[in-house]
């Protein structure tokens, strides 16, 4: 179950950048679930990654070899996470690298590994290894579609934006994919994403960019609360169109930002849309507040809450949940009596209970829709951030509690 009608758009090649599947059997004999990118020589990458404790060993090395050498492939496997399994997980990792290393004529820190799945299992290396070859193969620039399919889990949908804009004069491509569905929490989620474009971006600059992009972005999304062990965003600058981002007018490097978060987001948004067991897409907004801080306090407090996110399932206007999430969220000195909470454009609580203007009705046509608004007002500082959610449905129970099976 998804929000919303399925879209996936026509994705427009990156010169530099090329993308090739196979299928390793991991989980299943007639699924794809391995996928090889490979970097034009001179690209330039950033990647951000889960801030978990326990993150997994592709992680752990990917984190080491991404700005020690100069990245040329990143490998992904399906159905299996690689992690919680200790020194031999790392030398599962490893050995991959070491095998595409071997195909490319590269070292293998020049290859960047990726995994998501069950977590506690051992990686099927040589399942991987022999499927390689065959991934190495059909790298294509156009090979977006397939990858996108590729990389999904308990996802019931491919997730992708690509978008063209002229620049200097010139035409410069960002495409994208990722995949999500369960355990999204920031810092990050359960999430795999691949950003790449022709433009020209020195590495470091590239770090800032993706850096900005992903704190509004996947770093803005929230479906359980639960923090993955796996989590990605990679950004690649191939530098193909000749069109460096250094050197472009103000109005055309903001052109460039803005193109660059808006492709970020809408993937963020397509993996809470995507959501296990979604019904109802949700953005919780919370404005007029005296910080960035206290102002995610509080859109996290009514995003987790499992109160309010099994309302949302019932489609229950039963706002003194929302209320009650505010509360507690731990905002100090916090004054009721002077915060407004909106559900889409009606006001349902104002001076520390219900509005006069609220009905039953109003609230219960706005929660019938399949996407809503949370507008929560603190009038206490000039501060606004959005958070992005979902319901909390019975098939997120069952798809969680089947998910080994």
């Amino acid at each position: 179950m998804a929000v919303g009608e399925e879209y996936f758009p026509k994705m427009y090649p990156v010169p530099g950048f090329k993308l090739g599947v196979a299928s390793a059997g991991i989980k299943s004999a007639d699924k794809k679930d391995l996928v090889v990118m490979e970097m034009v020589e001179g690209s330039s990458i950033a990647g951000f990654f889960t801030k978990n404790s326990f993150c997994a060993a592709p992680v752990q090395l990917s984190k080491e070899y991404i700005y020690s050498t100069k990245s040329r492939y990143l490998v992904t496997n399906t159905g299996n996470a690689n992690a919680g399994t200790g020194e031999i997980g790392r030398q599962n990792a490893e050995a991959v690298c070491q095998a595409l290393g071997n195909i490319a004529g590269v070292k293998k820190e020049a290859v960047l590994p990726f995994s998501t799945g069950v977590i506690g299992e051992h990686l099927p290396v040589q399942k991987i290894i022999s499927a390689l070859p065959s991934a190495y193969t059909a790298l294509t620039e156009t090979g977006w579609d397939d990858a996108a399919l590729s990389i999904l889990t308990t996802d019931t949908r491919p997730k992708g934006v690509s978008t063209q804009l002229k620049l200097a004069g010139k035409e410069v491509t960002v495409t994208g994919i990722s995949k999500g569905s369960g355990m999204i929490r920031p810092d990050m989620a359960t999430m795999l994403a691949y950003v790449a474009t022709d433009a020209v971006i020195e590495e470091e600059h590239l770090k800032r960019m993706l850096g900005t992009v992903v704190d509004c972005s996947f770093n803005r999304i929230t479906i359980d609360g639960d923090m993955s062990t796996n989590d990605c965003a990679i950004l690649v600058a191939t530098g193909a169109s000749g069109v460096n981002v250094s050197q472009l007018t103000e109005s055309d490097a903001d052109k460039f930002l803005s193109c660059l978060k808006d492709t970020f987001l809408s993937l963020a948004q397509q993996i809470i849309k995507d959501g296990e067991g979604a019904t109802k897409f949700v953005a919780v907004r919370v404005s007029s507040g005296k910080d960035v801080s206290e102002c995610l306090k509080v859109a996290y407090a009514v995003a987790e809450s499992p109160l309010v996110k099994t309302a949302l399932f019932a489609s229950d206007p039963n706002w003194g949940r929302i209320l009650a999430a505010i509360g507690r969220s731990g905002i100090p000195n916090l004054d009721v009596e002077n915060i407004e909470v909106y559900l889409d454009d009606v006001l349902i609580t104002e001076k520390g209970g219900r509005a006069e203007s609220y009905s039953e009705p109003l609230g219960q046509a706005v929660m019938n829709q399949d996407s809503l608004y949370i507008n929560i007002i603190l009038n206490r500082g000039d501060i606004s951030e959005t958070v992005y959610t979902t319901d909390l449905s019975y098939d997120y129970i069952k798809i969680n509690a089947e998910y080994r099976s």
